[in-house]
């Protein structure tokens, strides 16, 4: 009875965390939105879907490497009206949170974003 009990509430446990950790990650695909829609969008002439699409979720990790290297020189130099924002050392933060919406809704995740 004791091993149930122990085994019920282990469970509920990894339920709860798991539970906690999942919106913790939804929020930050939330932020990476909204910050793209805030910051980016208008420099980018691209809306959302666009965006992510660009890349698979593997190749958004990957340009977001080493503190975003690959993204802001690739960006900077397509999207020269965006080079200022993403040089800029405080916008890793923010830029932090696009990764993560990037590469929720990365052309080979089957997600697609409400900012269409």
């Amino acid at each position: 009875m004791k091993t149930v009990q122990k085994t019920a509430k282990t469970l509920l446990v990894a339920l709860l965390l798991t539970t906690a950790f999942g919106s913790a990650l939804q929020a930050d695909a939330v932020k990476g939105q909204k910050y793209y829609l805030k910051s980016l969008k208008n420099k980018f002439s691209m809306n959302g879907t666009q965006f992510a699409g660009q890349h698979t979720q593997d190749e958004w990790e990957e340009l977001f490497e080493n503190r975003g290297e690959g993204f802001i020189q690739e960006y900077s130099l397509k999207y020269p009206k965006a080079q200022k924002f993403l040089q800029n050392p405080k916008s890793w933060k923010k830029l932090q949170h696009v990764r993560d919406f990037a590469v929720k809704y990365g052309s080979d995740s089957g997600n697609v974003p409400s900012c269409g």
